[in-house]
Order: C-alpha cells, then structure tokens, then sequence
C-alpha cells in the first residue's frame, strides 16, 4: 500500500537501474514522484481525459517544489480533471499562446505599409525601445491595465528628466492602443487594456516667428555655408510645408512654369494629393536651386549614402540649431516656420478656409488654432474702415482710432 509522500521519503527514493520509476502518493490520485536511472526526482500528474487518454503533467522538481506544494498543485489538477478539463493540452495551448512580441510583428505587417517612412520609423523605434522591453515577452491575453499604466508612467518620468518625454509616452500610449485593437480585430483578446490610461497633458506650441527675427533669420541663411540645409529652411518657410514635404520633394513635383507645387499623395500626411501655389521668392529660389542641379537630378535636396547612393537629404537638425543660435532664435523648432508661415498669412487677411487649403488640412479644427491672428486682421480691417466713414468730407481733420478696450 503506498505512503503519503513526505520530503523524507522522496529524498531516499532508491534509483531505478533503468529509465524511471514512480512513487505514487495515497492522498491524491495520480500524484506521485518520478526518479530516474541518474537518481533526478520530479513530482508529476497522472490522469485520463474524458476522452480516454492517459496523460503525465511533470509539476516540478526536488527539491525546488517541496513535497507538500506539489501535492497542493496535483489537487487542482486533479480538480481540474474532476471538472472535464485537460490541464497538458492547456498548458500546450499557453505555451503557443501569441506574445506581445508577436503583436508587434502583426502591427508591422498590417500598420507600418500604411504609413510616411518618417512615421513608421517612429513607431519601429518606440516598439524596440519601449514596448518590447517592457511587454514583449508577456502573452496578449496576460497584458493587464496596470501593465500600460507603468509602462506610460515610466516613459513620462525617465530617470534624466527630458521636455519631450511626457510627449513620447503618449505617443507610446498612442502605438500600444492600435496594437490592441488589431488584437481585438484578430480575436486575440476581448479588450484593450490600453484604454482609459490617462495621458500627460499637452499644450500646443504657440510659437511664431515675427518679422524681426524672420529678418535676422534670412541674413543668417544667406550666410550659411551649408547651401542645402539654407535653402531647406527658405523654402520651409516661404510654402508653410512640412519638413519630409520637403526633404523628400522631387523636381517632378514642381511646375516652375505654372508656379506650382504638387505634392503626390505618398508624401503627404493627409494621404491626398495636394497642389499649391508657389510664391515669386519661392519660385525664384527654385529656378535657381534647379539650374546648379545635375540634368537628371531626382530629388531637390539630395544626398549620397557611403555606397554612393543617391537618396534625400534626411535630417537638417544639426544645421538648423548652428542656424538658430546665429540668428539669436530661443526656441524654435522647424515646425514652427510652418506656423510662422500660417500666421503671416493670417495677418495679411487671409481666411480660415484658405489657410487650411494651403497648408494641407483635412479638418477645420485644425486650422482653428490660427483663429486669433484671423480676428485681428479682420479687426484692423475693420478700423480701416472706421476710420475712412469717420473722416469722410474732413480731409483736414486728423482721425485717430480708438484704443482696444477703451470707450469713448
């Protein structure tokens, strides 16, 4: 009659001469030791399936698992059994379980094609730096809220403090939601864990340039030795396009005759073909930009990579700070001129609407963070106005607009 095992008994449990032997316990049914010919002792489950199979789940070794812990765990199995389940083809079915890692191959094959290479490279650099070392290896259905709560929280508040980090982790938050609804959308969970997670807030930058500083600005470019890199920036900042409109541009897209730029839907970030009008400067920096390029140039800023290769130019963050601290500018970033752009074009009269078509805007929201400088054109115009009614038939007469805020 067996024993119930002890740690005593399974620790002089004698060796078999060949392959294994087992020590069932009298407690729980189908517990028992197994030892093997090199005396190596592990505690298993013997059971049958509904269906009539015999199966052995290996719950551990001595004496890692003392005997009385894998006795505690061959109850629930066979509890388990007792309920109609099959805990090996459970544990094989976890094992094959899909990881977070695997999400992310899925979100490469399925997102990333969809995306401008400047996004997708994001997203590439966010998924090995951030996710995957924190998720990685966990299953999909194992990521729980808390999960992406610290993974944000720990972005947000790196151990060297950076401006742009409370930024990054909601943009992390951002990739980490698509990846669980494309989870969701395959019947890998039921849920996104990434939902409700409180993001940092953020506030728009305001940040224009004034007619001062566009001054000190194009004297610097006219200066700069880095010939390229200037005319990046004036043209940037004459068409209000983004900077991989720009960097990536070919002379294909530009029709010097009839002063106008049309940007292929791959190249911008509505995903629509766009065309605009080029200003005189704007056309006159191009005639000259085109006429130093090589016959069968492609594109408008070029680059050769080691190999020799020809490719855009990529990145012009180096010289843009050499630029700005020479040009005296606190805090400006290249997108800015985008908005130094809009906000000329605001206070030169220019409506809404327009400026949204001119820079490439889908929505009207968009647009209305320049409302503003729109009212105070409107608002001047409108003085103007004023002023010529209240001065009509007294030439003579000096008139003087009233100050905002005041009442006569």
């Amino acid at each position: 009659m067996a024993d119930n095992l002890t740690d005593s008994i399974v620790r002089n449990l004698p060796a078999p001469a060949a392959g294994y032997s087992l020590e069932f316990d009298a407690k729980v049914a189908g517990f028992a030791c197994r030892v093997t010919k090199a005396g190596a002792r592990s505690f298993v489950f013997n059971y049958r399936t509904r269906a009539g199979r015999q199966r052995r789940i290996t719950i551990g070794s001595f004496p890692a698992w003392k005997t009385a812990a894998a006795r505690e765990e061959a109850t629930k199995l066979r509890q388990a059994v007792d309920r109609g389940e099959d805990p090996m083809q459970a544990r094989r079915e976890l094992r094959g379980a899909p990881t977070v890692t695997d999400l992310a191959d899925r979100y490469r094959q399925v997102h990333l094609p969809t995306k401008r290479p400047a996004s997708a490279a994001n997203d590439e650099a966010a998924l090995r730096k951030y996710v995957l070392p924190a998720l990685g290896n966990l299953k999909i259905t194992d990521v729980q809220h808390a999960d992406i709560v610290a993974l944000h929280r720990k972005i947000s508040d790196p151990p060297k403090p950076a401006k742009s980090a409370p930024i990054a982790a909601n943009r992390v938050l951002a990739l980490v939601s698509t990846m669980f609804n494309l989870a969701i959308q395959e019947r890998l969970r039921v849920d996104n864990p990434a939902q409700h997670v409180a993001r940092n807030p953020e506030n728009k930058r305001d940040r224009y340039l004034n007619r001062e500083e566009i001054a000190r600005l194009s004297a610097v470019l006219a200066a700069h030795p880095e010939k390229a890199a200037a005319n990046a920036v004036r043209l940037l900042l004459l068409t209000g396009a983004r900077r991989g409109e720009v960097l990536g541009a070919t002379w294909d897209q530009f029709d010097l005759a009839a002063g106008a730029w049309t940007k292929p839907p791959g190249s911008t970030k509505q995903k629509k073909l766009h065309r605009v009008p080029l200003s005189a400067p704007a056309l006159a920096l191009l005639a000259e930009m085109r006429a130093e390029a090589a016959p069968d140039a492609n594109f408008v800023f070029p680059s050769r990579t080691r190999a020799g290769k020809v490719k855009p130019l990529g990145s012009i963050k180096t010289a843009w700070a050499t630029i700005c601290r020479r040009a005296g500018l606190e805090d400006v970033h290249l997108h800015d001129l985008r908005h130094s752009f809009a906000s000329l074009l605001a206070s030169g009269g220019a409506s809404l609407p327009l400026i949204g078509a001119l820079l490439g805007h889908t929505q009207a929201q968009t647009t209305q963070r320049y409302a503003h400088l729109v009212d105070e054109a409107m608002r001047d115009a409108t003085e103007r106005v004023g002023a010529f009614v209240v001065g009509a038939g007294q030439p003579s007469a000096e008139v003087v607009p009233l100050e905002r805020g005041r009442r006569a």
